[in-house]
Parts: structure tokens; C-alpha cells; sequence
């Protein structure tokens, strides 16, 4: 029996696709990758559905992506094992059923809100990733040097892993640019003071807020008087889309206590004007 249909929900760069990977190793089983843009027509679903075997993994990264008329197609494969297809079009048109093999679909998705209901209710167990702790992060930098064969100091990774944002992939990619950095200066290790000039190059500072997030805050405080501002407002005053804003932004921000989302809209909390070094409204020093 495969085992049940898997739903793996949080930010990007928090290893939901290397999950799925652990899960299929777990299970000896090969996998199937696609994602939900990628799934156009429902041929392209019939097509990966009727080419897996007993016990194989499918996995679909983007999975709010998925387009409905797809959907429909994905219920009764997850469900009862089979494949409902259209045959032939007008008068002559017939429904076709193939049996499928029992197989294990698992999906990853930033945007669990945008997943339909029925879609979300066939999975099996579902899981949400949050963000790893600075241990964590450290733990990683650490495992990931070795992998780089650099040496980094404990200075240069408690530095790195401040930066990373709470989040793997962008600890690894801050690593790898600190070791690019200190090779092209002929070295091979990666120091504290390299770490810090790594984040300086890359406009980033020791929280990990890149131009575009300090771009944000700013906007709130002296645009909008620290907010509250409402999502639409804000998009137009950055040219910047909603969901990105959504998606990409806000989640570090709230996590840091920056920021916060009310009814009315978005507003600055005083943390955001501490670390800006930007006067909250009252203060006379």
C-alpha cells in the first residue's frame, strides 16, 4: 500500500522539495518532479499519471499554481486510484477510465490560503515549515562549509547566520558569496571581518534585510506616517506587486516584529524604527 498523499506548506527556501526527496528516500521509491505552472492541459497530468509504477512519488512543487480544469483530473487519481479522461470531441466525445498504480503525491506550496478546499482536504497529513532557529542556521553554514571544503570561523558563521533570515537556502547563498569573496582575494577561509564585507557588497545588513525590505519600512514611516497603509497603497508606492509584497516581504518582517497586519493595513512597529536608527513619532532625542 503507498503510503498517503503528502502536503508540505511555508516559505520558499525552507526545504519543502528536500523533504520530499527524504520522503521518497525513505521509501525507496523514485520521483516524479513537476509543478503546478507546468501542468497546462490535462494531457500533461494524464501523461505523468499513466507512466508511474506501483509505489512511485510525484511531486509538485507551486501547487496553488495548479490550474482547476487540472485539478479535477488530480481528485479521483488521489482518491480512488483512477484517471477519468474525455476521448474525441461534439456527439462523438466518450469518457475513458484508467486504473492507476498506487503512488504518493506530494505537493509544496507558499500560499496554503490559495489551494481549493477540496484539493486540500485529499491530502493525507499536511505539514508547515516555519522558520529555523538561529542554532539551526548555524548548524547548516557549518555542514555546508564542510560540503564547500572552506574554512569558516565561528565569528563568520554566528555573522552569516544573523544575515540568512531565518531560512537555509539563503544562508547557503550568503556562504557560497563569502567564499567567493575571500578566493578571489587568495584566501580560503572565511572569517568574520570577510563575512562582514560579504553583507556590505551585497547591501545587506546584520538582520538579513536586503534594500528592497529597509525600501518597504521606510516607505510606511515617511510616506504613510508609519501606516497604517493599506496593501493596494503600498504596492502602487513601491511599483511593486501585492503578492510579492505578500509572499516575499512581509513574512521576515513580522517575524522580526517590524511590521504588522491590521484590518486597516500595514503599519511599522517601533522595532523598525530602531533598527532604521528613525526617530519614532513623539520622540524629541
Amino acid at each position: 500500500e503507498a503510503m498517503d498523499h503528502l502536503l508540505f506548506c511555508g516559505q520558499a527556501g525552507l526545504g519543502k522539495t528536500t523533504l520530499a526527496y527524504l520522503v521518497a528516500n525513505e521509501l525507496r521509491a523514485p520521483v516524479r518532479t513537476t509543478s503546478g505552472p507546468a501542468l497546462e492541459k490535462t494531457g500533461d497530468l494524464a501523461a505523468l499519471l499513466t507512466n508511474l509504477e506501483a509505489g512511485d512519488v510525484l511531486f509538485i512543487d507551486e501547487a496553488h499554481r495548479i490550474n482547476r480544469m487540472i485539478e479535477e483530473v488530480l481528485y479521483p487519481a488521489m482518491e480512488s486510484r483512477k484517471l477519468h479522461l474525455m476521448v474525441g470531441k461534439g456527439p462523438a466525445a466518450r469518457s475513458l477510465s484508467l486504473d492507476l498504480p498506487a503512488f504518493t503525491l506530494i505537493a509544496a506550496t507558499t500560499r496554503e490560503n490559495l489551494l481549493s478546499h477540496p484539493l486540500r482536504s485529499r491530502f493525507g497529513a499536511t505539514f508547515r515549515l516555519e522558520y529555523y532557529n538561529l542554532a539551526d542556521i548555524r548548524s547548516i553554514l557549518v555542514r555546508s562549509a564542510s560540503i564547500l571544503g572552506v574554512e569558516v570561523s565561528d565569528g563568520a558563521i554566528d555573522v552569516l547566520a544573523r544575515a540568512a533570515r531565518a531560512t537555509p537556502r539563503v544562508a547557503n547563498r550568503l556562504l557560497k558569496r563569502a567564499r567567493d569573496y575571500t578566493q578571489v582575494q587568495g584566501g580560503n577561509t572565511v572569517d568574520e571581518g570577510v563575512a562582514r564585507k560579504t553583507l556590505e557588497l551585497l547591501d545587506i545588513d546584520e538582520k538579513g534585510l536586503e534594500p528592497q525590505d529597509r525600501r518597504l519600512l521606510e516607505t510606511i514611516i515617511k510616506k504613510f506616517n508609519g501606516g497604517p497603509v493599506g496593501l493596494g497603497t503600498l504596492a502602487a508606492a513601491l511599483s511593486e506587486d501585492k503578492g510579492v509584497i505578500e509572499d516575499i516581504y512581509e513574512p521576515y518582517l513580522m517575524t522580526l516584529g517590524f511590521i504588522q497586519r491590521t484590518s486597516a493595513g500595514r503599519m511599522t512597529l517601533p522595532a523598525a524604527y530602531d533598527h532604521l536608527r528613525i526617530k519614532r513619532p513623539g520622540e524629541l532625542l
